[in-house]
């Protein structure tokens, strides 16, 4: 397999929220989504290259089943999004309402990046390449360090 896709589908208690916070950190106009029993108010998809969510549904969906990270207490999934500029969308991110979890900073792996708690409990890891690092740079880089 040489293509491979990942689309986040949330749930957020509040969709209307939700998308006005997605728009606002990562950019990106609304649609409607297809299908979407939410109000016009309140069902879009954010659509941006950055790496923005293209499906919010409502958490009352019976047919998904599923449920917000609020009404979870919390969501063990992280989501992990490569822009161009860390610096740029983690200041969005945190303008829109983010919590800051790890500030952006380079890392082992040749990554720029940061941690941010939305405020509907969804963690983004937003990151920029600076540079490729291979499996033996990378091990003497985190030489001395516990990973798991």
């Amino acid at each position: 397999m040489t293509d491979v896709q990942l689309t986040p589908y949330l749930s957020p208690q509040d969709c209307a929220a939700a998308i006005a916070f997605y728009e606002k950190a990562f950019g990106g106009p609304s649609r409607p989504a297809p299908g979407s029993r939410t109000p016009k108010a309140g069902s879009g998809i954010p659509r941006s290259a950055s790496g923005a969510p293209r499906s919010i549904s409502p958490t009352s969906s019976r047919i998904s089943g599923a449920r917000s990270p609020q009404s979870l207490g919390g969501s063990s999934a992280a989501l992990h999004i490569r822009v161009a500029d860390a610096a740029e969308i983690a200041r969005r991110l945190v303008e829109a309402g983010a919590e800051v979890l790890h500030e952006v900073a380079e890392q082992a792996d040749g990554e720029r990046r940061g941690t941010f708690l939305d405020p509907f409990g969804y963690r983004w890891m937003v990151g920029e390449k600076l540079e490729e690092v291979s499996k033996d740079e990378l091990r003497s880089r985190v030489e001395g360090f516990d990973i798991t």
